[in-house]
């Protein structure tokens, strides 16, 4: 069952390619440590996911009311058992390929269900994500427990191709596209989800083919919007677990100063660019929300105990939602996850444990790249000797805030 009517109480889960693992590590510790303590019919009213968070929330609602110890078994084996071939097809015949397709001379295009054209584009076959995707989440149970209200809505954020703009698809009894009627900016779908809408999500512009839903296609929705939190808190969540996949950001005067010979190495700045465009944002989004927070306490205080009713009037009729005060709790890397990434590759176990080609893929990865600084590695760096490291590493945080997560999920 949701959670009490006095609250609605969201899970924002982000993207970051392997990355994804260090979330695969927060959820298998509040399925062990915390689900436990909060009885057997807590369950998150809002599930948020963009890029692997989609898949990490499709997971998380479909798996709901089975044992917490089988789920957070079923997530660990995924990323502790993970190599590179389970999310693409990477061979030798690529190596020809790939360029052809990156000058369009080639074009990759995937049948099905009988629909031609169901995925085009890219620089690589997805095949091998789709059968992850299908295989490891069991969506046969996912309609019955959105029809029980376990959760109350799940969301995946993708970007439409043709215009840019955001869309978030949601599922569920609290689905509701309103508040999107006033953003120019984005838009939401009500309608059930299923595989294809979790892969458009996790679609990597350029690398990965834009996947075909209905009429339009769609990519990577971190692209506009990594971390999903605005979907959970249109649709009125005030209490909100997040799960970043940065360590905690540092003064602009503490980075330091790299080399002109590194900055100008394209796989330095991919890595930098790529921390832009799918990680910083949330900073800026829990800034805004410690923001409106603190103003509507201040103006309760001046104006009184009806400011916020008589402020959000006006609101209402721009956004669509009110404001109101919303608790967040945010889990996130007690390190960086770029130098981890570096540490496992550079080791000689690391480099034994992958075939030639993701040899060469890390290799490319890491070219012109200073130690400690493989960002854009840390994205595709589809290894156990990794991905193990980083559920570890997310079980870890997560054990250290467990009275935090405790406090803001309880009663």
């Amino acid at each position: 069952m949701p959670s009490p009517a006095k609250r609605r109480v969201a899970i924002v889960l982000s993207g970051g390619g392997a990355r994804g693992a260090y979330e695969a590590g927060v959820l298998s510790y509040l399925f062990d440590a915390i689900q436990p303590r909060l009885g057997a019919g807590f369950e998150f009213d809002v599930v948020s996911g963009t890029s692997v968070g989609a898949v990490h929330a499709a997971f998380l609602a479909a798996t709901s009311g089975m044992d917490p110890a089988e789920r957070s078994a079923r997530i660990q084996q995924v990323w502790r058992e993970m190599e590179l071939s389970d999310v693409v097809r990477l061979s030798v015949r690529d190596l020809v390929g790939i360029p052809l397709r990156a000058l369009g001379l080639t074009r990759l295009a995937r049948r099905e269900g009988g629909e031609r054209r169901a995925a085009v584009g890219g620089l690589v076959d997805l095949s091998p994500l789709e059968r992850l995707v299908s295989a490891r989440i069991p969506w046969e149970r996912l309609r019955g427990n959105l029809e029980a209200a376990r959760p109350g809505v799940v969301c995946v954020s993708c970007t439409e191709v043709r215009s840019g703009r955001v869309t978030i698809f949601m599922d569920g009894g609290l689905a509701d596209p309103t508040p999107w009627a006033y953003d120019p900016n984005a838009t939401a779908v009500a309608a059930p989800i299923g595989p294809r809408h979790v892969r458009a999500s996790a679609a990597i512009p350029f690398l990965f083919p834009a996947v075909r839903i209905d009429r339009r296609y769609y990519v990577d929705g971190g692209l506009r919007m990594n971390t999903p939190l605005s979907p959970a808190l249109r649709l009125g969540a005030d209490r909100v677990l997040v799960v970043a996949l940065k360590h905690t950001p540092g003064l602009a005067s503490a980075v330091g100063a790299y080399p002109e010979d590194v900055i100008t190495q394209p796989a330095f700045l991919l890595g930098k660019v790529l921390d832009a465009l799918l990680l910083d944002q949330l900073e800026y989004e829990l800034q805004r929300v410690g923001l409106v927070n603190a103003w509507i306490e201040h103006g309760s205080k001046v104006y009184g105990e009806d400011f916020l009713a008589n402020v959000n009037v006006a609101v209402r009729a721009q956004r669509g939602a009110d404001y109101r005060p919303v608790r967040v709790t945010t889990v996130r890397p007690g390190r960086d996850i770029g130098e981890l990434a570096d540490e496992c590759y550079r080791g000689l176990s690391g480099r034994e444990s992958l075939g030639a080609m993701q040899r060469l893929m890390a290799r490319l990865a890491l070219r012109g790249v200073p130690p400690g600084e493989a960002d854009l590695l840390s994205y595709l760096l589809f290894d156990r000797c990794y991905t193990s490291k980083l559920v570890e590493m997310g079980r870890a945080d997560a054990a250290a805030q467990r009275d935090q997560i405790l406090e803001l999920l309880g009663d």
